[in-house]
């Protein structure tokens, strides 16, 4: 069965994380990828840990193909001009003017290729008084306002992955898809371009909504006391993340669970609001309770109650987890030069089938440079 992207060409002539991402999700999706790097070391993910193949280029850089041009000699800019005037998308995370400066800005791809659709990403937005800074994953985080719910103001420190970066290249793959959708109506491309800290601030919706309705600003404590969430240590020092949400059967659950019905008769938690309200009180109420037995006894009770649950799990436990074994997360491919290499497959089933058979292990430097140019020189 084909993929429902097949066919498609991406021009992926990105760094680092959003637009390498957005390429790899396409590319993930049936479509051919063309990784365009520059000479001497290629996309700087490669060297961010060691050598040219590091684990964070390996990330988001599966299923493509690699050339290198060096845009400032004629022949290799001419080369990728063939490559955009055969592709479907353009996608880069320049910042704002350094495209048109290459010659490859939205009118100058238009120019090659009206059908192509144009993607920009970048930190701040094509204009305005930040446009030409540079940006990162944590400057997208903060500007936005999604930083704000993670760092304590007391002992300040940036915890967690990059999460603005993978966002963002979601939203960039959501409008590619769109605009594609539209060209097959109208026979033009779109340009798109997503600004890292415009699809942070969207990320926050909910967040945003409730300080339009209320004027609370919200801090690292409230998400875990609006949605009853807690993070428990038990008895063998393993944790388990627990979260009420707002039905009463889970709260109901809980208290069957744990054998406590003081708690349910405490007055400080009687109902939801309550709860919210006294929600550090009532997570020092369960520290003691959870750390009587051993996180399996708890998992076992949670499950028996219908609470929903989870131990919270490190990146060298999570994938031998029965149901993330069950969904087939974990994938090795094979890279002629560099061997073996785990992935993560796609979480998105078609008519509940996987499809990844054909995924490849991302490519060495320059690895099909060679085969595109005699593809491009064949055909003038």
């Amino acid at each position: 069965m084909a993929k429902p992207l097949a066919g498609y060409r991406v021009v992926d002539h990105g760094e680092f994380i959003t637009a390498p991402y957005t390429a790899m999700l396409l590319g993930d999706l049936g479509a051919e990828v063309v990784k365009v790097e520059r000479p001497g070391g290629g996309d700087r993910f490669r060297s961010f840990e060691n050598g040219l193949y590091g684990p964070q280029f390996q990330a988001f850089n599966r299923s493509k193909q690699s050339i290198v041009l060096d845009l400032d000699i004629d022949d290799d800019r001419a080369v990728l001009r063939r490559l955009l005037d055969d592709a479907d998308v353009y996608v880069q995370n320049f910042r704002p003017g350094a495209a048109e400066r290459l010659g490859f800005g939205v009118d100058d791809v238009r120019a090659i290729n009206p059908r192509l659709v144009y993607c920009a990403i970048s930190g701040f937005g094509p204009d305005g008084p930040y446009a030409t800074r540079p940006a990162y994953d944590t400057v997208g985080q903060a500007l936005s306002g999604f930083l704000s719910m993670f760092v304590m103001p007391d002992a300040p420190r940036i915890v967690g992955p990059a999460t603005a970066d993978s966002v963002t290249g979601l939203y960039a793959a959501c409008g590619i898809m769109a605009a594609l959708l539209e060209r097959g109506r109208t026979g033009r491309g779109r340009s798109v371009h997503v600004p890292m800290i415009a699809a942070m601030a969207h990320f926050s919706i909910e967040q945003y909504h409730r300080y339009f309705a209320t004027g609370e600003v919200p801090g690292p404590a409230d998400r875990g006391r609006v949605s009853q969430s807690f993070a428990l240590a038990c008895a063998d020092g393993k944790l388990v993340a627990i979260h009420l949400s707002s039905p009463a059967k889970f709260w109901d659950g809980l208290i069957a669970a744990s054998g406590r019905k003081d708690l349910a008769n405490d007055a400080r938690f009687a109902t939801r609001m309550d709860r919210v309200r006294n929600h550090e009180a009532l997570a020092q109420a369960l520290r003691p309770i959870f750390a009587e037995h051993p996180r399996d006894e708890w998992l076992k009770r949670l499950a028996a109650h219908d609470v929903p649950h989870a131990p919270i799990l490190g990146l060298d436990e999570a994938l031998d987890d029965p149901q993330m074994r069950h969904l087939h997360m974990d994938k090795a491919l094979e890279h002629a030069a560099e061997g073996r290499i785990r992935t993560l497959r796609t979480p998105i089933l078609f008519d509940g089938v996987r499809d990844d058979d054909d995924m490849t292990a991302p490519p060495a430097l320059d690895e099909h440079g060679p085969a595109l140019r005699k593809r491009y020189r064949e055909r003038e």
